[in-house]
């Protein structure tokens, strides 16, 4: 897990908060942002994309995620997630084995309204998580 510099920090999460005003949320009413920073030291943001066929909808994590990788930018260090929400809510499941594809060693920080924040590894929020090399272990 990389530490990040104040710069980077105020940064990524100013660009979370950012993104979450774009968020499309009308049937949950759970606005959220996010913002990825990779190695090469570009933020790319994502929010939240809802649809009335609730399975179709997308998490800012992932909308992020793959605004980065559609950008040519695969190694992701850091992700910042928020939610106005009084309590940081950390990344979902399947977010989190999205995550695990592309910044496995990433700093995950979650935000919120108030000054709590939550910030933690991929591998404490998704032990054990599934991986092209965790099948290749598997089969020796």
């Amino acid at each position: 897990m990389k530490n990040l510099n104040p710069a980077q920090k105020t940064a990524l999460e100013d660009a979370a908060r950012q993104a979450c005003r774009y968020a499309y949320a009308p049937y949950s009413n759970f606005p959220v942002g996010a913002a990825v920073l990779t190695d090469s030291g570009q933020i790319v943001t994502g929010c939240n994309v809802e649809n009335a066929s609730l399975g179709l909808s997308c998490c800012a994590e992932r909308v992020a995620l793959f605004n980065a990788v559609s950008q040519g930018q695969q190694r992701i260090v850091a992700l910042a997630i928020y939610t106005p929400t009084a309590t940081p809510t950390p990344p979902c499941g399947a977010c989190r084995q999205v995550l695990q594809e592309f910044a496995a060693e990433a700093v995950i920080i979650s935000l919120c309204q108030s000054d709590q924040r939550l910030e933690s590894s991929l591998t404490s929020l998704l032990p054990m998580a599934f991986s092209v090399n965790r099948r290749q272990d598997q089969k020796t």
